[in-house]
């Protein structure tokens, strides 16, 4: 388990610093923000409108992200399976203390508490329709689900510099393999040596503007 406390943002909602990589889960800038913008915004919203998403996320960290995903999949009515990849699951007494459920009302809450009561490695009905997975291991190890292709992809690793083993052209290859045909992946990340690492793993790249705090981001599509 990861030494951290937990901080106010900008926005108001909070997030956590890592006391041993000296970094936080999200941007001090605002992190209901940033969520919103790199993977909701630029990811969840660039998708198809298809009524069955698959999404994959490395990291689940807080939930955040998974959190917005459920309230808009459950605003529009589409069908989510979501497996998260997490090697460093989070105490009861941090998700707790860093509240996001209660900005988003009682819905928010519900769904907040359902994502974080869900049992690791198995499937869960976060409400009807949203079938989370929420898988503890290494994802440098994970070798994906069998027989299951991602329509998704919120990459939220630690940065490169902080945690350069996921940002390696092995991990992106591995992406690739397991994105659908017009498949997407979003990160909050911009550097060239990562759009190029993506890039040559058959990813078509794009820089985008990023939250606030950051010029840009990217996001990339399996053709």
């Amino acid at each position: 388990m990861l030494n951290t406390e937990i901080i106010k943002t900008s926005d108001g909602s909070n997030t956590l610093y890592v006391r041993d990589l000296d970094e936080q889960y999200h941007s001090v800038h605002g992190a209901v923000t940033e969520s919103e913008h790199v993977f909701i915004k630029n990811g969840w919203q660039a998708l198809p409108n298809k009524p069955h998403v698959v999404v994959l996320e490395v990291g689940l960290g807080t939930g955040l992200n998974c959190l917005l995903t459920a309230l808009k999949a459950f605003d529009e009515g589409r069908e989510v399976t979501y497996h998260a990849v997490e090697k460093y699951p989070l105490s009861t007494q941090i998700i707790s203390g860093i509240g996001y459920g209660k900005l988003f009302g009682e819905r928010g809450l519900e769904i907040f508490e359902r994502i974080h009561q869900a049992n690791w490695n198995e499937m869960s009905a976060v409400f009807p329709g949203f079938n989370l997975m929420k898988i503890e291991t290494d994802f440098l190890v994970w070798e994906g689900s069998e027989g299951i292709q991602y329509d998704l992809v919120y990459f939220d690793a630690f940065g490169p510099d902080k945690q350069p083993e996921m940002w390696t052209p092995e991990i992106f290859m591995k992406i690739s393999g397991l994105t659908r045909q017009g498949g997407i992946i979003v990160t909050y990340a911009a550097k060239g040596e990562v759009r190029r690492r993506m890039s040559s793993a058959g990813f078509i790249m794009e820089r985008l503007p990023g939250p606030p705090g950051k010029r840009e981001m990217l996001r990339g599509i399996i053709k």
